[in-house]
């Protein structure tokens, strides 16, 4: 009698148990099918994207001039001997499958690195910055999808622009009519270059990421100089190493 009473107690308790609604699994969330869900509804599908882009390139090799080394960024300060600064940048992209996507982009870096001191061959009190913009292509391939994380590896190629601008800090103003302080030397060239990166779909419709970029420029190895000798500070080959962090938004087609 004892054993069949104690069988049917385990029994109610285990019926109990298994009525017992699963509160903590219920909340949890299923990252597998979040993930599907992100695969199923945009990713394998045909999209566009647009990327917002901020960073730092840096020149490792190519300072704006003999007393101005290292750049200047937020947060890391200098970057080697060469120039370094901040730049933000713009990328659309339409993506025709999970595993590929093409575009084009643009850069530009905002604040260049100034030289204060810089005289030139006038001897004159100036300023001396130097400004970068690459209009150009890209193309991305996307081997590697796990969840909600990729990783993609691409090129880019494009047009690089060059601002040195000097500016003379002597003398006292005159009306723009009778001339301006400020001149600008262009330099443009060719740019290409390899670049790896990794994006979080952390929604259906956003995704962020860090992008890596590693760039060649052509440029003309004839100078161009201004009337008062002041001339162009990069000719040639150049080597350009680029950071950024990037938010984007997918729009299905």
């Amino acid at each position: 009698m004892v054993a069949r009473t104690s069988r049917a107690l385990v029994l109610l308790a285990l019926a109990g148990a298994s009525s017992v609604p699963r509160v903590a699994e219920a909340q949890t969330p299923d990252d597998a099918a979040f993930a599907r869900e992100i695969e199923n509804k945009v990713v394998a599908h045909p999209h566009t994207i647009a990327e917002l882009e901020a960073g730092v390139i840096a020149l490792p090799s190519a300072p704006i001039s003999a007393a101005q080394r290292g750049g200047s960024t937020p947060l890391i300060g200098t970057i080697g001997k060469g120039d370094a600064t901040v730049q933000t940048g713009i990328h659309v992209l339409f993506r025709g499958s999970r595993d590929w996507a093409i575009g084009a982009g643009a850069l530009f870096a905002p604040r260049p690195t100034a030289d204060t001191e810089y005289g030139g061959s006038s001897g004159l009190q100036r300023t001396h910055a130097r400004s970068y913009l690459f209009l150009g292509t890209e193309a991305r391939y996307i081997p590697i999808h796990y969840k909600w994380i990729e990783a993609y590896v691409g090129g880019t190629i494009g047009g690089i622009i060059i601002a040195d601008r000097f500016v003379t800090n002597a003398g006292d103003p005159v009306p723009p009519i009778l001339g301006v302080k400020e001149i600008t030397v262009s330099t443009e060239g060719v740019g290409f270059g390899l670049q790896v990166g990794v994006e979080w779909l952390f929604s259906e419709r956003l995704v962020a990421g860090l992008a890596l970029r590693g760039d060649h420029w052509i440029l003309p190895s004839a100078q161009q100089c201004s009337p008062i000798k002041d001339c162009a500070t990069l000719s040639g080959g150049v080597e350009a190493l680029e950071a950024g962090l990037t938010i984007g938004y997918r729009l299905p087609l």
